[in-house]
């Protein structure tokens, strides 16, 4: 098996798949092919089982700064909308309130500040500060055994969106495959990419492939390729691979806590499944693995590719770890995957969202969690806490690290019309139409449409 395209794109999760339904129906590119190394879509982190299930908005996600919620809202409202226009049975998703919870008045008064002083509120207007009373009308567990002198605040929203992110890759591939210019190759994985005078030519086991422009979308991988084509030498990974709790009929909805300070990982919460509410899973703990992909062997040779242990990879490492906040937070995480330890170990921050939680109602989901792949700068010696995107000559690597499944689409909005570039006005990415389909769908508050109408017949104004 072989063939020619004038795109192919490597990796068929999310990310992969994100851009294939971008480029198969808002271009005009001739052909388009997937090669995917699993035997299924979306088998490894876009897999339910194998990440949080939410799309982050930055509403609830403290660890966010203004200026990044921004930024990912745009890519969350993007999939929200996907989901609208194309999962209203809700096969893909499951729609519920969500919140981030404050205890104490040290947390309620850096909550309240967030909301009001830094432009949370106003950024997200169906953002709304709630206190005990609410707080135990949407989520009685939540108040229930709690000290009553604790002062609680939440921010909470109805924009909590669970998500199969490996069901609505399936459905993006299976839009993108409708088209005739469209071929999708499963169990094909990728051996090499080599830069041709008119491309590039990719090995695989059934053959070669060959195309004028690549996007390798491969999570961990892409990097690994990247730096194997001469490209990403100041980068390396720092591989974070998340495990979760469960415990039943605890939450309807999802329960953030705040986020400590200084950590580049998500504060722990709670969330009913998304195909099974009576599950509440609590997570992630996170943990530094030496592999690309959690449970595989053999993924550890390619860690130590993309490493290479020279004195930058080492020094970055030592940096980062020396923190002393970042390090006792990696080895406390070890203790969570300990038998018997590892409970006792999570159960406060279960805790901290369940008062009454204990040890008997959680256990250690086993089969669940993947691998996240965090990026370090070794110029900087830091984590890199920027977009994970290497731009080449007619060639993207996309390392997507969180929040990446959220803001997939965007992502792939994006990369569409830095593809379509690359062919020297050969071809055209419809932007309107792509929007049209998938932000445009998304329900918004009334005051938000109020200011868009209002900024609108500003613009009208300012024409005339």
């Amino acid at each position: 098996m072989s063939g020619k395209y004038d795109l192919i794109i490597v990796g068929g999760g999310i990310s992969g798949a994100s851009l294939l339904y971008a480029t198969a129906k808002f271009t005009d590119i001739e052909s388009i092919a997937l090669l995917e190394k699993e035997a299924e879509i979306s088998a490894i982190n876009s897999h339910h089982a194998n990440n949080s299930q939410t799309l982050h908005f930055g509403d609830i996600e403290t660890n966010y700064t203004l200026e990044k919620a921004e930024k990912v809202k745009e890519g969350a409202e993007m999939l929200a909308g996907y989901l609208e226009h194309y999962d209203s049975e809700r096969a893909l998703h499951a729609k519920r309130n969500k919140m981030v919870l404050a205890v104490g008045d040290e947390e309620v008064a850096q909550l309240e500040s967030r909301y009001d002083e830094e432009g949370f509120g106003d950024l997200f207007p169906k953002l709304e500060a709630i206190g005990r009373e609410e707080i135990a009308e949407l989520e009685p567990k939540v108040v229930e055994g709690r000290d009553p002198t604790d002062e609680l605040l939440a921010l909470q929203t109805p924009d909590g969106y669970v998500v199969d992110y490996g069901e609505v890759a399936k459905s993006m591939v299976e839009q993108a495959d409708e088209e005739a210019n469209v071929d999708v190759f499963t169990a094909t994985e990728v051996t090499d990419i080599t830069e041709t005078y008119d491309g590039f030519t990719l090995d695989t086991a059934r053959g070669k492939f060959d195309c004028e422009v690549a996007v390798v979308a491969a999570g961990s991988h892409s990097l690994q390729i990247a730096k194997e084509m001469g490209y990403g030498e100041d980068k390396v990974l720092l591989p974070i691979a998340g495990s979760f709790f469960l415990a039943e009929n605890f939450l309807n909805g999802k329960v953030y806590t705040l986020q400590m300070k200084k950590l580049p990982f998500a504060a722990v919460h709670g969330d009913a499944d998304v195909h099974d509410p009576s599950i509440t899973r609590f997570g992630p703990t996170a943990k530094l693995v030496p592999t690309l992909e959690r449970g595989r062997l053999s993924t550890v040779e390619d860690f130590i590719d993309v490493f290479g242990f020279n004195p930058a990879a080492l020094a970055s490492y030592g940096n980062i770890l020396a923190d002393r906040i970042l390090f006792p937070y990696v080895v406390r995480n070890l203790a969570y995957d300990v038998p018997e330890v590892g409970p006792k170990s999570f159960l406060p921050h279960v805790q901290k969202v369940v008062p009454s939680a204990t040890l008997d109602d959680i256990e250690r989901a086993e089969g669940y969690g993947g691998v996240r792949p965090q990026i370090v700068d070794t110029k900087r010696k830091s984590l890199d806490m920027g977009e994970a995107k290497i731009v080449g000559d007619d060639i993207i690597f996309n390392i997507t690290p969180s929040p990446g499944a959220s803001t997939s689409l965007k992502n792939a909005m994006q990369d569409a019309q830095t593809v379509v570039d690359c062919f020297d006005d050969e071809y055209t990415f419809d932007e309107a139409a792509f929007r049209a389909d998938t932000i445009d769908q998304f329900p918004r508050a009334e005051v938000e449409l109020s200011a868009e109408a209002e900024a609108d017949t500003k613009a009208e104004s300012s024409a005339d």
